[in-house]
Parts: structure tokens; C-alpha cells; sequence
């Protein structure tokens, strides 16, 4: 478990989609399979995968032979705070088990509501001898649709409810808050796929920095807009987007509808190009590119600086 845990990381870094990081999840079982000695017992394990957008509020997850998340959702009753919170265990495809190959998994996409809870257990939590699936589901569905004031106390209550003695297998239960940016936090802009927009790019950040009184960031921000714009225009297709998102980093977005992935590479000393990315790396704390059904995006993140003053200097 521990190697996958770290697979899960390595892979989750580079923004896969849930189903093809299964994918190369599943062969990395695969491939501990063949490593084992023979006579071994066979090593499989089960995995829900899931990432959540705060801008766009929408939850993607893909399982592979793992139990569905129970969704919480606030309740719809205006002012009665003890109203019941609806509870549901959405539908998804579930893949076979890690470890099989061969098979497909797929990703489901639904919307969830600011402050929604999810969560998520191994099924050493609703699997007992003295009570069958069903009956667990119900006690999970009470507790949660409750809704304790903090996601320890759920957690606990959880706990209490469906593991009132010392359990028969190991337990993992993970519940989180969903929190949603709002429009202020969030700038986006339609960009054509001419060079001469390059320019009109990096005022939109400058302008989007100054109404965020973010003014110290303007030098890195318009480079890295300028390098990620141009790199679009220059090997990307239309449609060209660019967003901002302020949140505790700074990022900026450039997605288009190309599939080709950007390599950051050693330019020479005569070289007219291929310094853009090297440029980016330099001036952010982070970037990477996320791949889509509809093309990519090409995102930086930089710190936040408490005061001008920490700014640092190779970036004034």
C-alpha cells in the first residue's frame, strides 16, 4: 500500500483524469504482480479516486472495485437549521479491482452545492457479521444526514454508530467540506489565436492584480501570462483561454484544444525560442499541465506575498 500511496501522488501530480490514472495505477499492480516470487498470494487492492473544482463546484471520481462516496448536501429548508441534511449514494461505474488488467474504468461528473460533505470509507466500516449492507448504510445515511457541527465530530459519531466494538478488518474513513470560489476570485478571458493579443494579455493581468491590490506580483505574473499565451498561440489551437485564480497561491491558466504536451527544455545560446517554459519554471513556485477530454491547460502557481518586501529579489 505504501508503494501505491506514493504511485498515487507521482501520478496525481501530473493532473490525470481519474479513469486514466487508474489506468497506470492498475499497471503499476501489475507490474508488482510479476516482481513477486511465484506462490506468492496475488496482490490487488481497491482505489476511489476523486478530484473536486472550487470553481466550478464539479466533483469527478472514478472507482476501481471501491464502494461509492455518500454525498451530503446542505438542506433546501429556508431558516430551519436542524432541517435534515439529504443524503445520497451516487450511481458510478465501478471498475474491476486493481490488478486485473485489461479492463476500463470510467469517470462520472456531477455538481455539489457550497459546503457539501463527502464521504469516503473502506468497507471494513458497513461490513459486520451481526447486521447485513443494508442496515449499515441506513445507520451512515442517519449520522450523516445529521450533520454534526465539525468533520471530527461526524467522523466520530461515524465511528460510534457502525463500529460500536473493536472492528474485524482495518478501517479508513476520510469526510471533507467543499468550499466554492466566487466570482471575485476568479478572472477569465476568451483570447484569438494572434500574437498580437500577447500584449493585450498581460494588461488584462496587470489590471486583474491591481483590483486584487496585488500590484507587487505584476513584473512575474505578465511574463508568465505572456509565455503561456505565446505558447499557446504558436503551438496550440483554438479555443485559447486565460484565467486567474486567486486562492491561498496565485494561478494562472491557459488552456487550448491541442493534445501535444509542452517539454521544458535547454535552449542554446543562439536559440530565437524555447526559453518560455524555462522562464515560467523560474518564476513560480509550481506549473504543470492538465489534460482534458477538450485539450489541455498549462497552469503556474506563485506564492502570495505577505508584504512587497517579500517578494523576492530575482523576480523584482
Amino acid at each position: 500500500m505504501g508503494r501505491l500511496r506514493t504511485a498515487v501522488r507521482t501520478l496525481a501530480d501530473i493532473d490525470l483524469p481519474p479513469d486514466e490514472l487508474l489506468t497506470h495505477l492498475d499497471d503499476v499492480v501489475i507490474r508488482m504482480q510479476r516482481e513477486e516470487e511465484r506462490g506468492t498470494d496475488e496482490i490487488s487492492a481497491t482505489c476511489l479516486y476523486a478530484v473536486y473544482d472550487p470553481v466550478s463546484r464539479v466533483c469527478s471520481l472514478a472507482s476501481a472495485g471501491h464502494l461509492p462516496p455518500a454525498v451530503v448536501t446542505p438542506p433546501t429548508t429556508d431558516g430551519n437549521a436542524t432541517a435534515a441534511h439529504p443524503v445520497d449514494v451516487p450511481e458510478l461505474p465501478v471498475g474491476p479491482p486493481l490488478g486485473l488488467g485489461g479492463l476500463p474504468f470510467e469517470t462520472t461528473q456531477f455538481e455539489l452545492p457550497q459546503g457539501s460533505r463527502l464521504a469516503l470509507y473502506t468497507d471494513g466500516l458497513d461490513q459486520s457479521r451481526s447486521r447485513d449492507v443494508e442496515t449499515a448504510l441506513a445507520l451512515l445515511r442517519d449520522v450523516l444526514a445529521r450533520a454534526p457541527a465539525s468533520l471530527e465530530e461526524t467522523c466520530d459519531e461515524l465511528l460510534s454508530a457502525l463500529l460500536p466494538s473493536r472492528p474485524a478488518d482495518d478501517v479508513a474513513l476520510l469526510v471533507a467540506r467543499t468550499e466554492v470560489l466566487d466570482a471575485d476570485h476568479v478572472a477569465t478571458w476568451d483570447l484569438p489565436s494572434d500574437p498580437a493579443v500577447v500584449s493585450k494579455a498581460r494588461v488584462h493581468a496587470a489590471d486583474q492584480l491591481a483590483a486584487w491590490g496585488l500590484e507587487e506580483m505584476a513584473f512575474p505574473t505578465e511574463l508568465v501570462v505572456s509565455e503561456l499565451v505565446t505558447n499557446a498561440i504558436r503551438y496550440g489551437k483554438s479555443p485559447i483561454r486565460l484565467r486567474m485564480i486567486l486562492q491561498s497561491a496565485l494561478t494562472c491558466e491557459v488552456s487550448e484544444a491541442s493534445s501535444t504536451a509542452p517539454h521544458l527544455r535547454r535552449a542554446r545560446d543562439f536559440d530565437e525560442g524555447g526559453r518560455g517554459l524555462f522562464l515560467v519554471s523560474q518564476l513560480t513556485q509550481r506549473w504543470g499541465t492538465r489534460h482534458g477530454r477538450e485539450g489541455k491547460v498549462i497552469w503556474a502557481e506563485q506564492p502570495i506575498p505577505a508584504s512587497p518586501a517579500e517578494v523576492p529579489s530575482a523576480l523584482r
